[in-house]
């Protein structure tokens, strides 16, 4: 036997304005047709006044809590993942610590964008594993609408904010809990997906900028690699494989790495027709969402994947 992270718990949390491609279409120069043949993209979420990272992290904590039936209080560590924090500084994960009513554990953020969740769940399974805490908040949490350039046709209707988050302990076991967990970087793509702001360079928050076709064709060689090196690291074949979560961010690529990969879509869990790209938010979030349709049960061997700006890449087997 030996110590692996389990997870006890999902959660998540939607604003409640949905806001549909025709209502974009209103707004700038698209249509419901182009969104969909290009995305697969319908609706997203946004945020309104007063909603921020940290109080929909909150939310999606609240209900992994629930899910499991463990008090807030057992919670012994909070990774945040988010490219859009509340706070310049301190971390918003110690708003959500504070929201939770814990007054003392270990909470931080994490910035690796779109795949800040799987960095994240990483980070977070070693520290349980090293025997750091024995519960664990992963959250995801993104308020990307305020960092989008709304003139900007070929950005603004790809995003949408929202969180999720998972409750891990650490356990002994065996084939159960995260088997395996890989990361990646590669800065020398940075104009490639990048805001063009920050605290020490223009002093503003800055708005997201990308070169959407290059970062098309790096996602599915990436998401792909990544999925096969962590499946070989657990031990496990892609056949083995019941349910593929992925960063949820373009239809296309996700039906182009399940072909790559030779997978049957039917395996793979959609959501990014109701919440389009939820940065960090959208592996966790459609966890949630297939759990608690029953899609994903005990015992299932699924795998975790995501790539965003840096690049970064990563993926997590876990036997749920």
């Amino acid at each position: 036997m030996s110590r692996r992270s389990i997870i006890l718990g999902t959660g998540s949390a939607l604003p409640p304005r949905r806001v549909t491609n025709a209502e974009l279409a209103e707004r700038v120069e698209t249509s419901h047709e182009w969104i969909v043949e290009r995305t697969g993209i319908h609706a997203r979420h946004i945020a309104a006044d007063g909603e921020t990272t940290a109080t929909l992290a909150t939310e999606a904590a609240e209900k992994a809590l629930a899910a499991a039936g463990v008090s807030a209080q057992k919670v012994g560590l909070i990774v945040l993942a988010t490219a859009t924090p509340d706070q310049t500084f301190p971390a918003s994960a110690t708003r959500v610590q504070t929201a939770l009513g814990i007054n003392d554990c270990i909470a931080f953020d994490v910035a690796a964008v779109c795949t800040g969740f799987l960095y994240a769940l990483s980070v977070a399974d070693n520290m349980l594993k090293g025997g750091m805490a024995e519960y664990a908040l992963v959250i995801g949490s993104e308020t990307f609408s305020r960092i989008l350039d709304w003139e900007d046709r070929t950005t603004c209707v790809l995003f949408g904010d929202g969180a999720g988050a998972i409750l891990l302990r650490s356990v002994d076991a065996q084939d159960k809990g995260v088997l395996a967990t890989r990361l990646h970087a590669d800065g020398r793509h940075n104009d490639l997906l990048f805001v063009d702001g920050g605290a020490s360079t223009t002093g503003t928050i800055g708005k997201l900028r990308m070169k959407g076709k290059e970062v098309f064709r790096h996602a599915v060689v990436n998401l792909a690699a990544v999925l096969g090196e962590t499946l070989e690291a657990a031990g496990h074949s892609v056949d083995e494989v019941d349910w593929v979560v992925p960063h949820q961010a373009n239809k296309r690529i996700l039906d182009a790495t399940a072909k790559k990969l030779g997978l049957d879509p039917a395996r793979v869990i959609v959501t990014v027709d109701q919440h389009a790209n939820t940065s960090a938010a959208s592996v966790p979030l459609a966890l949630d969402t297939a759990v608690k349709d029953g899609r994903i049960k005990p015992g299932d061997l699924i795998v975790l994947e995501a790539m965003g700006g840096g690049f970064t890449w990563g993926a997590a087997v876990v036997r749920y």
